[in-house]
């Protein structure tokens, strides 16, 4: 007799039952793998999109963000695109570059790094209106699905980052 998949966390599987510790092992049944591909095939698929803006993926995240709320930390975007400073910084100094991005002091706190975007930045997201119909054309499916899926990743985040913090 097998044990249903869905019971391991409450009721591990003995060290003796091989076919399910080997069912376990095969790829196509590896959720973690499909996460990993379809990421990959999305960050590809935007490419061309962005690559008419002169953005990387990440760089098109840190503007989505600060589209939405200009003069935040630079810690506060970190906590939002989940990176570290060490993946951040370099990501801010390519954007600074540009001329799309300005790093400043908080003016209640001088050792908080805040970050606006400069007239180029918010003229920048005029170009990119686009890129999210693009990007659902491509995807195709249904709303709903599409929706239910965005779900199902974030209540997935959500619980990893609960785990790491135990």
């Amino acid at each position: 007799m097998t044990k249903p998949l869905t019971n391991l966390c409450a009721d591990p599987i003995p060290s003796g039952d091989i076919a399910i510790s080997d069912n376990l092992l095969c790829l196509d049944n590896q959720v973690c793998f499909s996460l990993y591909s379809a990421a990959n095939a999305i960050v590809r698929a935007y490419r061309p999109l962005l690559e008419k803006l002169d953005l990387t993926y990440p760089q098109y995240l840190v503007l989505l963000v600060l589209w939405e709320e200009q003069g935040i930390s630079v810690k506060t975007l970190g906590d939002k695109l989940f990176l570290d400073s060490g993946t951040l910084t370099p990501l801010l100094k390519r954007l600074e570059s540009k001329g799309l991005v300005s790093r400043g002091r908080s003016e209640q706190d001088e050792r908080v790094r805040v970050l606006s975007l400069t007239p180029e930045g918010q003229a920048l997201k005029l170009l990119a209106r686009e890129v999210p119909t693009q990007m659902r054309c491509k995807v195709g499916g249904e709303d709903a699905e599409l929706k239910m899926l965005k779900e199902l990743c974030d209540k997935t985040i959500s619980a990893l980052h609960s785990s790491e913090i135990k």
